[in-house]
């Protein structure tokens, strides 16, 4: 008896779908609700306020102490890649390290659940009393979100999160920060690179003012905050920054 043919790849409703199409597909939703995230704006725009800030002060602390333009060039042009690269890793391990630490909340409560599911349902019912139900409400409302996800609804009033984040979330976190600083950073160094000599050291000024002016608003209206005294704590820093910076180069200089 001759064996059976293999089963045809169209014998079934709808066309095939590709191998790891459905990976691609998850991938590009990450990749599409990160880069509209307002709190990855918010990061965004902090850490190019560092990449600006960090490469004009050193910059400047160059320029104080007399460094040519092309010393000048080769410091911001390390300063943009080292810099980017560790505030890129920093956000990484970071955002790595709250993964790990939720994942091992997660596996605490589900044991819990399965060691004292009674005890479990009082806490949660403890907390909509606590919250301002009535005794009898907070368990039918405890009962009713332990029955839809019990795990889920102790994560929640507990610790803030339902699900840990994605296995991928540290790294675009990381990419997105790398980026950003290096944004930030481009800005003192492509005036180092273009303007000339004499206008240099103002230009950069003014750059960075009207840089953490826009990186400004753009945090303050993803965090809803006011947009007047974080342009001013901004501006601030910068000038001081930079100020501190080229003072500290010409003491330098001069001794």
């Amino acid at each position: 008896m001759p064996p059976d043919p293999p089963p045809d790849e169209h014998d079934h409703d709808g066309p095939a779908r590709p191998l790891g199409a459905s990976r691609r597909a998850s991938l590009a939703a990450e990749l599409r609700a990160w880069l509209t995230s307002p709190s990855a704006h918010r990061q965004w725009a902090i850490d190019a306020n560092d990449g600006v800030i960090a490469t004009a002060g050193l910059l400047q602390g160059f320029a104080g102490a007399g460094a040519g333009d092309r010393l000048l060039l080769f410091t911001a042009t390390a300063a943009t890649i080292a810099g980017g690269l560790s505030t890129g890793g920093a956000k990484w391990a970071e955002d790595a390290a709250e993964r790990d630490a939720q994942l091992w909340i997660i596996e605490r409560e589900r044991q819990d659940l399965a060691h004292d599911p009674t005890g479990e349902l009082d806490e949660l019912t403890a907390h909509w009393q606590h919250k301002g139900l009535p005794p009898e409400l907070a368990r039918q409302v405890a009962e009713h979100l332990d029955a839809r996800d019990a795990l889920g609804a102790q994560l929640e009033w507990e610790y803030g999160f339902d699900e840990p984040m994605a296995a991928s979330d540290p790294l675009w976190a990381g990419v997105g920060s790398t980026l950003a600083y290096a944004v930030g950073a481009l800005i003192p160094l492509l005036i180092t690179y273009f303007a000339p000599v004499r206008i240099e050291t103002p230009a950069i000024l003014v750059a960075v003012l009207v840089a953490l002016a826009l990186t400004s608003v753009v945090a303050s209206r993803t965090a809803h905050l006011d947009a007047r005294r974080m342009l001013l704590r901004s501006v601030a820093v910068g000038v001081l920054t930079l100020g501190v910076s080229y003072a500290v180069g010409s003491l330098l200089l001069d001794g």
